[in-house]
């Protein structure tokens, strides 16, 4: 156990690192077990669950992290942090709550799960282990917020300038977009928007139109279509 945990450490800092923005994994690897987590505010702790498909035994490492990234901390823990995972295996990661958080919005956190897995070093072969990290998003919706983003989406406005395409979003909730076009061209960096502020971004080259977006439930499914008037 000591020589693995020794071994991970070290791939940890300089092996390559893949990461994920759904929850995938290839067969016989680390799937986790949605492509994103909605914290109830009625609710003391909630769970995710990780499953090993793999014969070999695996590293996990999971935390949470806030938009900013590592430089501020998420007011979320997650246990067990670091953990030994053996083959064939299903476990659920436990989410709680440390910190307040604001009641009349949603808050947008990630969830970061990394796998590392074993391996036996052989003398005079040269071998590379890949540690992969999936990232999900955890959003934190109050207690007392009602309905969902799907019901409030027609309220965001849109607004065009040069190449430049801002949305508002005066709702409490998260904008999760699919997809968003303009003029049927899609606008590759158009994400998400946070409750209650604005984003921006780029449009491709020459288009006009109207604009057009899906948003992503709960769940990872995709909503119907709307279309800026």
């Amino acid at each position: 156990m000591h020589s693995l945990i020794k071994l991970c450490n070290v791939a940890f800092m300089i092996l390559p690192l893949i990461s994920t923005s759904v929850a995938a994994a290839q067969p016989g690897g680390i799937t986790v077990g949605g492509t994103r987590v909605i914290f109830n505010g009625n609710k003391k702790e909630t769970s995710l669950s990780v499953t090993n498909s793999d014969a070999n035994p695996y590293l996990i490492q999971s935390w949470a992290e806030t938009q900013a990234g590592a430089t501020d901390k998420a007011p979320f823990i997650i246990t067990p942090p670091l953990f030994r995972m053996e083959g064939n295996q299903q476990t659920q990661l436990r989410i709680v709550r440390t910190g307040t958080l604001p009641e009349d919005r949603e808050s947008l956190y990630w969830i970061n799960v990394k796998s590392i897995p074993s391996g036996t070093p052989k003398e005079g072969v040269n071998t590379l282990q890949i540690a992969i990290k999936t990232r999900i998003k955890l959003i934190f919706r109050p207690q007392n917020l009602k309905g969902n983003a799907e019901e409030v989406t027609e309220q965001i406005t849109w607004h065009k300038q040069g190449n430049k395409l801002t949305v508002n979003n005066p709702t409490p909730f998260v904008m999760n977009f699919h997809r968003v076009t303009v003029g049927g061209k899609e606008v590759k960096d158009a994400t998400y928007v946070l409750p209650m502020s604005s984003d921006t971004y780029t449009m491709p080259a020459a288009a006009s139109g109207p604009i057009s977006w899906k948003l992503i439930n709960d769940y990872g499914g995709i909503g119907v279509q709307h279309t800026a008037r």
